[in-house]
């Protein structure tokens, strides 16, 4: 399958490596932003096309797939004029900055007749993944709990600093908790949808936005409550060091805990543990698994969306993904006006 990439930064190098060794996919095409971009892209593949201008990638009629990798605010726009071109989407988290922006790419898919598949590869873990096995086979009873906690350095400005903009990253609550929320609402599927959240935040201003109301918090945690009495709690605080990264579920009969620990968040070589607390068992057993990270994440990403492109399906959907960005946006309200707020998935 001849896979088009847009956006070529400290990601999207990622992305590209991952697309030239998955099986049965050949990289054909990158389109850049800048020329420091598209001339190191040029440099790695020089066999390949490179583009300043992603439409003149997206008029290459025998590129049948397209990874777009690039800052939030352009996701909407580039997602849906990769659809409108006759192409598979595969679009980075988080899906757009706005419940209607999804609603915009959902409704282009529907259009083109192509899939449009998001990047929450947490799901493809061999650990963040394993614990969706062991709540779905009954291992710890009905879900009732959990905990989602990460202690990192701060995020990477990216280009131009985009990052670090609100007009143009939306909030950090679409950075890293959105994978959280994911997380969870995939590991209590069972339950249906949560009904409410309530958020809290606090910390140091971002550069560039010292006095500004709207600079956004270092320090970030949210309850999301489903009806019946089971919910969640997610944090992350940016001002920290290394990437530390915790999640612990609770259920009717038993309980999982896991960790990941890195000096990176991209690490090829991290420490890890899962634990499981068995129905009856007084003890909890150590669970083996082999290395898990976004860039082992990553790899089987592209692998398997060869496959779910060639099958017209996605590996997530964009309505689940639009799911996920309702949750963030409803934190990010919830936060602003220090209060709880219903969450509501129709589409109107």
């Amino acid at each position: 399958m001849r896979f088009g990439l847009i956006g070529y930064g400290l990601w999207g190098t990622h992305h590209a490596e991952a697309i030239a060794k998955a099986p049965g996919a050949e990289l054909v095409a990158i389109a850049c932003q800048s020329d420091k971009t598209a001339e190191a892209a040029r440099k790695r593949f020089p066999d390949i096309a490179v583009y300043r201008d992603y439409n003149s990638l997206l008029a290459d009629a025998s590129i049948e797939a397209v990874d777009i990798v690039v800052p939030n605010h352009l996701h909407e726009e580039i997602g849906i004029a990769a659809l409108k071109a006759g192409k598979h989407v595969l679009l980075e988290k988080p899906m757009a900055l706005s419940v209607a922006a999804c609603d915009h790419l959902i409704d282009a898919a529907k259009a083109s007749g192509k899939v449009l598949s998001i990047g929450h590869e947490f799901r493809l873990s061999t650990q963040w993944g394993r614990l969706k096995e062991l709540v779905a086979d009954g291992t710890i009873g009905q879900p009732l709990y959990a905990n989602v906690s990460l202690f990192r350095f701060p995020y990477r400005p990216g280009a131009g600093g985009w990052r670090y903009k609100r007009d143009l990253v939306g909030s950090w609550i679409l950075e890293e908790p959105v994978h959280f929320f994911d997380s969870v609402m995939w590991y209590f599927e069972e339950l249906g949808d949560p009904d409410r959240i309530v958020a809290f935040g606090n910390g140091r201003p971002a550069p560039g936005t010292e006095g500004n109301a709207s600079a956004m918090a270092h320090n970030f945690s949210a309850i999301m409550r489903w009806p019946g009495g089971a919910y969640a709690v997610i944090t992350q605080s940016l001002a920290g060091f290394e990437h530390h990264h915790v999640m612990e579920i609770v259920g009717s009969e038993g309980s999982i805990r896991t960790w990941w620990s890195g000096a990176e968040d991209r690490t090829r070589e991290p420490s890890f543990e899962i634990k499981v607390q068995r129905a009856g068992q007084q003890k909890a057993e150590k669970i083996e698994a082999v290395a898990s990270g976004e860039l082992f994440e990553l790899d089987q990403e592209l692998c398997l969306a060869v496959e779910a492109f060639k099958a017209n399906r996605p590996i997530v959907t964009g309505e689940e993904a639009r799911k996920r960005i309702l949750v963030c946006v409803a934190a990010e309200q919830a936060l602003a006006e220090g209060r709880e707020v219903e969450l509501d998935f129709s589409r109107r």
